[in-house]
């Protein structure tokens, strides 16, 4: 059917054809290979090619909330929200609001709530506000000023309060401020 050939690379193109029909037969995953063994594949699963990290470059300031399911290398000025699955602060990066991801390496500055898995603070590190983690390493050097939280499912608990806590019920009275004041 197809040969595999690499995007970038100069050599066979992606749609040419062999004259045997094995496409029934299961792709190899191996790099590299050149395709002139006369030999034919299916096309490659797009579900293995890991995109790169999204970044968001020192001169940049977003304002507003960002979601990915992917990861972001954050060295500008984020005021917002941020969910992602692997989510790395730059020195030079300020980030206002919660931080949310399965991955955290904290090198400048986050002002707010940050949750998540596996969070590291480097010796660059500026956190003013809660972290809510289930592992986390704070090396020497880093500068702190919060709560620390252990929970074995940090990302779902977006109240960061006890789990019996975290389904809201309503009371009469005025709305909940977003806003906080950290100490």
């Amino acid at each position: 059917m197809f040969s595999k050939s690499r995007i970038n690379e100069p050599g066979p193109k992606a749609g040419e054809t062999d004259q045997k029909a094995e496409g029934d037969r299961p792709l190899s995953l191996k790099p590299s290979m050149p395709s002139s063994s006369g030999q034919s594949s299916s096309p490659a699963s797009p579900s293995k090619a890991k995109p790169p990290a999204s970044t968001l470059s020192s001169d940049l300031t977003v304002v507003g909330n960002m979601k990915s399911t992917g990861d972001i290398l954050v060295e500008g000025t984020i005021e917002g929200d941020i969910r992602a699955h692997q989510l790395t602060i730059g020195e030079s990066a300020t980030v206002r609001g919660e931080v949310v991801a399965d991955d955290v390496v904290v090198n400048g500055r986050i002002v707010g709530r940050l949750r998540g898995l596996k969070v590291r603070l480097t010796s660059t590190a500026r956190v003013e506000g809660d972290i809510i983690h289930k592992t986390i390493a704070i090396e020497s050097g880093a500068h702190f000023e919060g709560s620390v939280q252990r929970q074995d499912d940090p990302l779902n608990n977006s109240g960061g309060q006890k789990p019996a806590q975290a389904a809201p019920t309503h009371a009469p009275g005025p709305a909940p401020q977003t806003a906080r004041s950290e100490g």
